[in-house]
């Protein structure tokens, strides 16, 4: 007799061809966040032809499938997709390079989004075998704050039923494909945008003493900044504070009347992190009073910090090692980049973990890159771990 683990292997094997069909229509026709019109269509007609019952325009592109087992039940587990891509000029050499110039499917999103309507697949084929229901979200403009999770969760998603957990899965190009990491606790930081605009006194560069030289004062402002960092933050706390623009937009003898500063800080303790943003206010006026010129600053208050639910995560480690194997199921470093996925663990318990994707014939392509692919062979492991998880969290008796 078959186990359900065996079923689910079969399932998947069985529809990979057609979910790279899926996951190369999407990679061509990426669509930046807020505007995933052509992908939510395309998610949706898909559902339409399985007879999957779900609700579209949740957060303006979102859509919320629902796949129930042979009994209602009051279980319920909640599963997330993103699905925009990124404002990245493609320049991979493959048939399936994306039609959209100046658009990318550079972070994985299009495997996600494959990778959980291959799930979704597998669940309505063993209906019969389990009870509860499974929540599939799949959610639009993760990549731009304040992001498609919040908007989503305002719109009610995670109600009637609340979820007794939620999975998000991630494409890992450190990781090859069959394998998968997770990371208990804090594993992602929060991201915050800090914007400085110094106002001094332009003139000529020649007679610096009758000018309020903004650029001279904008590098002040830098150097201070970075002292929060070495010495005023707790060295076992990661924080990050990197500006990666700074424009004075004079000539090499013409001191403008401002410079602009932006930047990003990144942690992982919500009490510090609000701490910093009142002493990065109080460094950046006071440097600047202290040189006579006026700052304006704005904090944008991005994700937060995500935390994996430790009992959840260690749960899905063992549920994923008796699926794939202990060599396939390693543990992850903190990240300091951020993740939307947190503000629905702030709500249910979570666990956020990475897919491996590494291409063993191509170079290196981090996330983010113009040069970024997958192995396809990663549409093996997703849908099916996935699966798996949601089904041992509503049975924990199953094999």
């Amino acid at each position: 007799m078959k186990t359900i683990a065996s079923k689910i292997k079969e399932i998947s094997e069985n529809m990979y061809p057609f979910l790279i069909q899926i996951r190369r229509h999407l990679h061509q026709y990426p669509e930046l966040s807020g505007e995933e019109f052509q992908t939510s269509a395309f998610i949706s007609q898909t559902l339409n032809e399985w007879g999957i019952d779900h609700l579209t325009g949740i957060a303006g592109t979102g859509i919320m499938a629902q796949v129930r087992g042979k009994t209602p039940g009051n279980a319920c587990i909640a599963l997330r997709a993103d699905m925009d891509a990124l404002p990245i000029d493609e320049q991979n050499e493959v048939e399936y390079r994306s039609k959209n110039p100046g658009v990318m499917h550079a972070c994985g999103h299009d495997v996600h989004v494959s990778s959980l309507l291959g799930t979704i697949k597998i669940l309505q084929q063993l209906s019969g075998e389990y009870s509860g229901m499974i929540k599939c979200i799949f959610q639009p403009s993760e990549e731009k704050y304040p992001g498609g999770a919040i908007q989503m969760i305002g719109e009610g998603i995670l109600k009637n039923p609340e979820p007794l957990a939620i999975f998000g899965q991630h494409v890992c190009p450190a990781l090859p494909p069959g394998k998968v990491g997770f990371r208990p606790g804090k594993y992602m930081a929060s991201s915050d945008e800090i914007y400085i605009t110094v106002k001094g006194k332009g003139g000529h560069a020649a007679t610096p003493h009758q000018n309020i030289d903004p650029v001279v004062i904008g590098a002040q402002i830098l150097l201070a900044l970075q002292q929060l960092i070495s010495r005023e933050t707790d060295p076992t706390l990661p924080t990050v504070l990197s500006f990666g623009k700074f424009i004075a937009n004079g000539q090499t003898n013409i001191i403008p009347d401002e410079a602009r500063l932006e930047g990003t800080l990144r942690t992982f303790d919500e009490t510090w992190r609000h701490e910093m943003h009142s002493r990065i206010e109080n460094v950046v006026t006071s440097t600047a009073n202290a040189f006579g010129a006026n700052c304006e600053i704005f904090i944008d208050h991005g994700y937060p910090n995500l935390q994996n639910d430790e009992s959840l995560t260690r749960e899905a480690i063992q549920s994923a090692k008796e699926f794939l194997g202990n060599e396939n199921v390693v543990e992850l470093d903190q990240r300091m980049t951020a993740e939307d996925f947190a503000y629905y663990a702030q709500k249910v318990p979570g666990c956020f973990y990475r897919l491996g994707v590494a291409h063993s014939n191509l170079p290196f392509a981090s996330l983010h890159s113009a040069h970024f692919d997958v192995d396809e062979n990663c549409l093996l492991t997703g849908p099916a771990l996935m699966a798996w998880l949601a089904l041992k969290k509503l049975d924990p008796n199953l094999r």
